[in-house]
Order: structure tokens, then C-alpha cells, then sequence
């Protein structure tokens, strides 16, 4: 069945009317297309398509491959649909000729097919009288994000492949570029970094690509988004950065299964699959293209694995936020080489609408690495929904499709969660992991304020080592004498709508202290603060003013955010400026003199643009940001000329 928001999205796409819900319901459970009709047939891959690249995926790809793409292959090889770029969404703006076009890239699923396909490289090798045995090929990771060209100037969607959509606003949001950190490396993903994703998204988003879409809407992105990018989790991948096997045709064939398993696992993203080339430009010359995809390139993915499984359970678990997530218990399961005996339903509205519960048949699929997806409902119960909190036992209360224990103060769920939130935040001290606060909190210990208070005889007590104890208590110290910034340790607190991002923001305009006496009017007049985010962060900082001063008061190292009011009327070198930094510095951190930065009044940038004032380079620095530089008209630093700014700015 749709979900809702697949058909909210269809409602107001292009393809609304296609065809009825029912009828696109019944087509896409179907293990043949045969029986469809022509214009039956397009209209599923069509709206498939759509839904997808929003992150409302209705098929897996092999079914949307081997049983709607071959049928159409089948019918019509020379078919318009199999010669045009399956199109990312439009994202409602104005679309653009792309600096280089984005062709899709051909895909294998056998061994056999990769084989015929070296076959035809080594073919076109012989034509242009080349030694096949020294030809050389290449294979990375297939990244399983949104792509996108970055040129130096612009980044933009793929769109058709030959017009996409500008959406260079997610560099000036801060987004990071992966390897090199460089700017104009053309092609990529953007993509999310699979823990962070697990830890601090999963809650909200049901996968990653329907996160990814959400980076780079035109609308102010919420706090997951913001905070993904400041902390580095979500990034710009450069195809050109990947890791990357090379070698010879034999030794590829030889050697296949291990060097395709290495690559898979290469990188801490998201990929459903590995891309073969030939480095010849000969060989790439002579193959050239189709208007779909180029010749000399090809990505092999493993094949789903699905079976029909049947549900044991639906078990509750309560995060931090209160959250109640459903994660079904399944009849233990092999898929892709992995015993499968759990899969997470994104919320109880889902198993509540499609009949999630004891007996229910399911069909699970799982590709390579990827996390095992209910597919679809085959044979539907009665669904287990609880009414109380597991770990609690408080009444639950609806919200939309989420089920939440408002028991915050009382549930150890949210309490250990919420502790263990808060020193991982911090990111200045070790130890204190879910082993170790499960276990303090077993002893008693709930918040906070009462861990700082613990004493080694306390720890020896609960049964921690003495070496563990000391350890344990130095770990707490190094956390109040070890600087951090301020909205990072505002940002520890787990404060409803205020990720880091905001929480930064914020304090670029009020005062830690003085935020608990704020009115709504003065969130508002924040840019990026809408009124709903205002008002919830009003309530939760009231709730949480008392706590958060019992901690404050122990006396933490916190850096302090410059108040943009005070640093646009101070005086100084760095006051107003943008810069940016790159490469390896000698006398500090890149990160350190960033903060630095910002502390004199800068705005500190990855990206060389028009507003750019300095480049700061350090020793080896690539080209693209030099030359970009140059070609704008931004004045080059070196390392010492940047520090010299700083001790004689009248001399800049």
C-alpha cells in the first residue's frame, strides 16, 4: 500500500492521475509485467521513478530493473524512456545546462555480464591496435546518494543529465566537500555518513536518501539538516576522491569477489553497488556513448535478496526524545549472506495502517550492506501497538504517526539515552558509553549533575574496577577544563528543535545566560527561526533552566561565542571578512585557526567565492581553490601572511 506522503507527493507531482491508487497498488506487488499494458507499464516506471528520487522509494531496484525495465526492454529496445537520464526532481526552480552532461551509467547483476562487458572494452582495445594485456581498469564504490556537478562556481542536480537545478545554497549552508576538502572535482553524491545516520536521524527520516533530499530544498532546513552538515556527517563525495581498485582485466576476473567485497565496504556511506571502468581515453573515445549512459563504464550491484518472512513480534523501544519506535521481531531469515532476524517499521503509524503484527507475512528485502526493508505486506494481522511505555510502563499518547512516552523526567529509557546524548555531545571525554551509563544508572544515578558528583569509593561501590573509576573520574575533569565551545554545550543538553546548528545561531545573537529570559519576538526576529521552532524552544528551555544551571555551576571551559552585534561594530583585521583555509597548516590545526577566525569577527567558509576576502593557504594545496581564487580576484595568504595580518593589521 502508499503511504501517506507517496501520496501526498503523487498528488501534486506531474504524474497525479496516471493511474489510480488502487491500480499502482496492484502493479507494483506484481512478480511479472507482462500482463501490463504499454501505457500501464510506463506510467509505473514513470511514478516509480518519481518516488524514488524524493526518498519514497514504492520499489526495490531489482524489482524496478528486472521486472518493469526488462519488460519495457523486451517490448521496445529503442524505447525513449532506456535513451533518457532518469530524472532527478526539479526542486521547483528554474533548471540550468549542466557544465558537463551527467549520463546514468549501465548496470550488471551477473558475473557474465560483466564479463561480456570487458569483452566489447577489450574488443575496442584491438581497434585502436592497444596491448589488452596492459589496459588498465578501475573500480569504486557506487555511492547510493544524490547526485550532483560541482564546477567551482555552482553545484547542481543532475536533473536530465543535460539540464539540472542550481543548488550551490548547500555549500553556503556549510556543507563540507569529502577527500581533499577541494571545490570543482565535478561529479558526486551527497551523501550521509551511516552512523551518524543510525544514531541521530533515524528517528525522523525512514532512510537515508529521503534525508539527503531534504539537504537541499529551497526551504530553511531544520535542525537535522543543519546539524549533519555542521558536524561533517552529511557532505559533497567527488566521484574523483573514492577509493579506488586498479588493474589489469585478468587480475579483475581472477579476483572479482574479493575486490568487489573491499571496495563495497571502502567508504562510511550508503552504496548499492561498485562502477567498472577503463582508464584508456582511447578505449572511452572509441566506446563513446549512448544517450543514457557511456559504453566504457558499468556498475555491477548485487542482487536483492527477498524472501517472505513471517513477523514474530512487534517490539516497542523509547529514544531519547520519547519517541516509541516499532522494530519487528521476524522469523530468523539468511539475506545477502546475513542472518535477518529483525527489521524496523519506520512508526507506529505504518504498523498500524498496513496490519504489522504477530503472523503477519512480510517480504523483506536486503541489498549488499544495506539495512533489510519491509517491502510490502503480503498477508496482514491485527497490529501490536502498545499502550504503555516499555521501559516505564507510562500511557502512551498519539502525535500524527508517532506514538510518545511524555514520562521524560521518570522513563530510564530517555533518561540513559538522554545521559549518554549529552557526554557524546561534548566530545571531550571518553568512558561514558551506554555500558557504562546503563550501569551507573542501575546504581541510581539519573542525571546529569548527580555523575559529576561521584566519588571513586561511589564507582567501587556500583562495580567499577579502581582502575576504571580513576579512569572515569579524570574523563570527567578533563570535560570542565578542556574547552569546548558554548552551543556545543548548549547543544549537549538535547534540547527539543535546538541541534547544533541552532543552537550556534542563537548564540551568535543572546548570551548563554541570558537565554532562559527570552520572549518569542526575540527568537523570531533570529533569520532562520520560524515561529512553531521558537515557541517549542521556549518551553523546552523553561523546563530545562533549572537543570542546566546545576551543571553550568560546575565550572566548564566554554569557549564564547562572538554576538554578531558586537563584532560588527568592533574593530580589526578579521572583522566582516569571509575566509577560507586550506591545507596543512604548521602552527596549528586548520580547525583551530578557524575558531580562531571566528572569534575576530570572520565568517569562515569552504568555498572560494565572489564575497571571499582571503584564502589562507597552507603547505600542499591544491590547485582548484588557488586558481579560483585568482580568477575572483581573492587575495592569497600565506600561513605566516595570515598571522602577520593579525599582529600588524595596518599593514594589510
Amino acid at each position: 500500500m502508499l503511504t501517506p506522503t507517496q501520496q501526498e507527493l503523487l498528488m501534486h507531482s506531474e504524474f497525479h492521475g496516471l493511474l489510480a491508487q488502487a491500480e499502482l497498488e496492484e502493479f507494483i506487488s506484481l512478480s511479472s509485467a507482462k500482463a501490463l499494458s504499454d501505457a500501464q507499464l510506463l506510467s509505473v516506471l514513470q511514478i516509480a521513478n518519481f518516488l524514488y528520487r524524493q526518498g519514497e522509494a514504492v520499489l526495490s531496484d531489482q524489482q524496478y530493473d528486472h521486472i518493469f525495465l526488462a519488460e519495457l526492454k523486451h517490448r521496445y529496445p529503442e524505447h525513449e524512456y532506456l535513451q533518457s537520464i532518469e530524472v532527478e526532481p526539479a526542486l521547483g526552480a528554474k533548471t540550468v545546462i549542466l557544465p558537463q552532461q551527467m549520463l546514468s551509467t549501465e548496470k550488471a547483476y551477473t558475473l557474465e555480464q560483466i564479463e561480456r562487458w570487458l569483452q566489447r572494452v577489450l574488443k575496442a582495445a584491438e581497434g585502436e591496435k592497444l596491448d589488452t594485456s596492459r589496459l588498465q581498469f578501475k573500480m569504486t564504490p557506487k555511492l547510493d546518494g544524490f547526485a550532483a556537478f560541482d564546477d567551482g562556481q555552482g553545484l547542481y542536480t543532475r536533473g536530465d543529465g543535460r539540464k539540472g537545478t542550481d543548488i550551490t545554497r548547500v555549500f553556503e549552508r556549510g556543507l563540507q566537500v569529502a577527500g581533499n576538502g577541494e571545490r570543482g572535482q565535478g561529479a558526486g553524491e551527497i551523501v550521509i555518513h551511516q552512523e551518524y545516520f543510525a544514531t541521530h536521524l533515524a528517528d525522523s527520516f525512514e532512510n537515508a536518501r529521503n534525508f539527503q533530499a531534504s539537504i537541499i530544498k529551497e526551504k530553511e532546513l531544520e535542525e537535522h539538516a543543519l546539524a549533519a552538515i555542521a558536524e561533517g556527517a552529511a557532505v559533497f563525495y567527488p566521484f574523483a576522491q573514492l577509493p579506488a581498485w586498479q588493474g589489469d582485466a585478468a587480475t579483475l576476473l581472477a579476483d572479482f569477489e574479493r575486490i568487489f567485497t573491499e571496495i563495497l565496504n571502502a567508504v562510511p556511506y550508503d552504496v548499492d553497488g561498485v562502477v567498472i571502468e577503463v582508464l584508456s581515453p582511447e578505449v572511452k573515445h572509441a566506446m563513446g556513448a549512448t544517450r543514457h549512459h557511456h559504453r566504457w563504464q558499468i556498475a555491477y550491484k548485487q542482487n536483492n535478496s527477498s524472501a517472505e518472512v513471517l513477523v514474530i513480534s512487534v517490539m516497542a523501544q523509547t529514544s531519547r526524545s520519547g519517541r516509541v519506535n516499532p522494530v519487528v521481531e521476524l522469523q530468523p531469515t539468511r539475506l545477502s549472506g546475513a542472518l535477518i532476524s529483525r527489521a524496523t517499521a519506520h512508526h507506529y503509524g505504518m504498523v498500524r495502517e498496513l496490519g504489522i503484527g504477530p503472523g503477519t507475512l512480510i517480504e523483506l528485502t536486503r541489498s549488499g550492506l544495506v539495512i533489510p526493508k519491509i517491502e510490502r505486506v503480503i498477508s496482514p494481522q491485527t497490529p501490536q501497538i502498545p499502550d504503555t511505555c516499555p521501559s516505564c510502563a507510562s500511557a502512551l499518547v498519539w502525535d500524527s504517526d508517532y506514538l510518545y512516552c511524555l514520562n521524560s523526567a521518570h522513563c530510564p529509557a530517555q533518561i540513559e539515552t538522554s545521559l549518554e546524548h549529552f557526554f557524546r555531545t561534548l566530545g571531550n571525554i571518553d568512558g561514558f558509553g551506554e555500558k557504562t551509563i546503563v550501569k551507573l544508572h542501575a546504581a541510581g544515578v539519573d542525571s546529569i549533575y548527580a555523575i559529576y558528583q561521584l566519588q571513586f569509593s561511589d564507582l567501587q561501590g556500583m562495580g567499577f574496577g579502581d582502575k576504571t573509576a580513576q579512569n572515569l573520574l579524570d574523563q570527567l575533569q578533563r570535560s570542565r577544563s578542556e574547552q569546548i565551545e558554548d552551543w556545543r554545550f548548549l547543544g549537549a543538553f538535547g534540547i527539543h528543535r535546538m541541534g547544533l546548528g541552532n543552537c550556534e545561531r542563537l548564540l551568535q545573537h543572546h548570551r548563554l545566560l541570558d537565554i532562559f529570559s527570552l520572549q518569542l519576538a526575540d527568537i523570531i526576529a533570529i533569520e532562520g527561526f520560524a515561529e512553531k521552532t521558537a515557541a517549542a524552544m521556549l518551553e523546552s528551555l523553561q523546563k530545562l533552566q533549572a537543570d542546566f544551571m546545576q551543571i553550568y555551576q560546575l565550572g566548564f571551559n566554554l569557549q564564547i561565542t562572538p554576538l554578531l552585534a558586537e563584532v560588527n561594530s568592533a574593530a580589526g583585521p578579521l572583522i566582516g571578512k569571509q575566509l577560507v583555509f586550506t591545507g596543512t597548516m604548521q602552527q596549528g590545526s586548520r580547525d583551530a585557526m578557524q575558531k580562531q577566525a571566528k572569534a575576530l569577527g570572520a565568517k569562515v567558509g569552504s568555498t572560494v567565492t565572489q564575497n571571499t576576502d582571503f584564502l589562507v593557504i597552507g603547505d600542499k594545496v591544491g590547485a582548484t581553490k588557488i586558481n579560483a581564487a585568482r580568477e575572483k580576484g581573492v587575495q592569497i595568504l600565506t600561513e605566516a601572511e595570515y598571522f602577520a595580518l593579525l599582529d600588524h593589521p595596518a599593514e594589510s
